[in-house]
């Protein structure tokens, strides 16, 4: 029997397999950042223990680091103290750091594919849920806890149970104006928040096939949104492109290697999965989230559902609870929501491409009134980048506000955060309740939803504008 993609980079990097054990795995790349490795690097130090591959491990600031004054001194005393840990740890134990201010800094599951290091057929594994981005690549990519952490930097191993396997396919082609963002949305909520628990997950089809890398990126960082171990997409001309030139992929004879190998990272025909989902792309829509959970999301041209409009009991308590939250009525229209915060950014959708379709919908537009934007690049390579573009002068002629690199919004833990009642339409990829601070109301959408939210003060599409002003830069 043939083995899945999953099967295949999994059996790659066994080092030790006994029966009624976990898999002992080698892991070829060890990102981190300053929220989950402290109490990691003090172990080390208590067991006296070096970092065992210190040139397969990286470390961002990420989490706790202020997108406005970037270069001044972190005013927050708590995120100042884990900057400043994760400074020390680095040098200490000899580890890569890009730290703010340096032109690497960023999310670390930006940075790691824009400097090449993110290849197909790898094990990727960070103190971080959204680590399943990388998969992206076709590497088996997962998020882990903080003594897990310790184990890689100490032994560049990892024991894991393996996985079961399914596919996702994605037949046919995305309709006009629709998204990786609404195709991953639209899935959750078909297969519930729970749905992938237990399997790595590959998404297959036309429609996967046809995203750019930074499409399949936001796709695959979803996918712990549905309780999926892991999320992978087969390489192909799209992944190989993106990769080469960049400052750690190979070069030369070993770039012609490593796509020889690459190219063979398929599911083979006569592989069977454990599981297999079957969607059709056309019937896809702009998709927006009324709940406090990715799951609990509708076609934006949708009501807001009632407790009545399911059947499972569990569901209908929490879609009580829910509603009650988020503020919200059963029947109405999604499209009637005002909207007080839009936040474009995060590791979901912060990458140069996200950037570029917010300011071409946002052109020639003002944000409304009583609406405030955030553009958060994820990396400053991609600020950098958007600003030579003169990306940065739209998004602030449009009275948007243009920050530097980091997680911002996306959970609260800097100084980007919702207050108390305060609703947005956030392109991240969690919308629990106090994700984004204590007491804030989120919807996920798209980039497209959010620059048209943003500039109507609605939940809106570009569908809904009215044509740009005329002559405007």
């Amino acid at each position: 029997m043939g083995k899945t993609l999953a099967e295949k980079v999994w059996d790659e990097h066994v080092v030790r397999s006994v029966d009624g054990e976990p898999d002992l795995l080698f892991i070829d790349l060890h990102l981190i950042h300053e929220v989950t490795s402290p109490q990691a690097f003090d172990g080390l130090r208590l067991a006296g223990r070096q970092v065992r591959r210190p040139d397969l491990t990286l470390a961002t600031e990420d989490h706790n680091v202020p997108t406005l004054d970037w270069d001044k001194p972190i005013a927050d005393p708590v995120s100042r103290t884990q900057v400043e840990t994760m400074r020390r740890n680095a040098e200490e134990f000899g580890v890569r750091l890009h730290p703010l201010g340096d032109v690497e800094q960023g999310i670390v599951h930006v940075v790691g594919p824009q400097l090449g290091l993110t290849q197909p057929g790898m094990t990727i594994v960070c103190g971080d849920s959204h680590t399943s981005t990388h998969g992206a690549f076709g590497a088996i990519a997962f998020g882990i806890g903080t003594s897990e952490v310790e184990h890689v930097l100490a032994t560049q191993t990892l024991p894991q149970a393996k996985p079961k396997t399914m596919s996702v396919t994605i037949n046919g082609s995305l309709p006009e104006g629709v998204t990786g963002k609404d195709m991953v949305l639209a899935l959750i909520t078909h297969a519930g928040t729970g749905g992938g628990q237990g399997y790595i997950v590959e998404y297959r089809g036309q429609a996967i096939e046809e995203l750019s890398m930074e499409g399949r990126m936001t796709v695959c960082n979803m996918s712990i949104e549905w309780g999926a171990k892991a999320g992978m997409i087969a390489p192909d001309q799209t992944t190989f492109d993106y990769i080469e030139g960049r400052p750690e992929a190979p070069k030369g004879a070993d770039w012609d290697a490593a796509v020889a190998h690459w190219k063979t990272l398929r599911t083979d025909d006569d592989a069977v999965f454990d599981k297999e989902i079957v969607l059709e792309a056309s019937t896809m829509t702009p998709f927006v989230t009324w709940g406090t959970n990715p799951g609990q999301g509708v076609p934006l041209g949708a009501n807001v559902p009632g407790p009545e409009d399911f059947e499972d009991t569990q569901d209908q308590i929490a879609a009580e609870n829910a509603l009650r939250y988020m503020g919200l009525e059963a029947g109405t229209p999604m499209r009637d929501i005002k909207v007080d915060t839009v936040f474009v950014g995060s590791c979901t959708n912060g990458r140069i491409e996200d950037l570029r379709l917010a300011a071409q919908i946002i052109e020639g537009h003002q944000v409304a009134a009583d609406t405030r934007m955030l553009v958060v690049p994820g990396s400053a390579r991609v600020r950098l980048q958007a600003e030579e573009e003169g990306l940065d002068i739209i998004f602030k002629q449009a009275g948007a506000e243009w920050r530097g690199a980091g997680c911002s919004m996306c959970l609260g833990m800097n100084p980007d955060t919702l207050s108390v009642g305060e609703r947005s339409a956030s392109t991240s990829n969690r919308n629990f309740e106090g994700r984004q601070g204590k007491g804030g109301r989120t919807h996920l959408v798209s980039v497209p939803v959010a620059a048209a939210t943003a500039i109507r003060g609605t939940l809106s599409s570009p569908a809904d504008l009215e044509p740009a002003t005329v002559g405007s830069n």
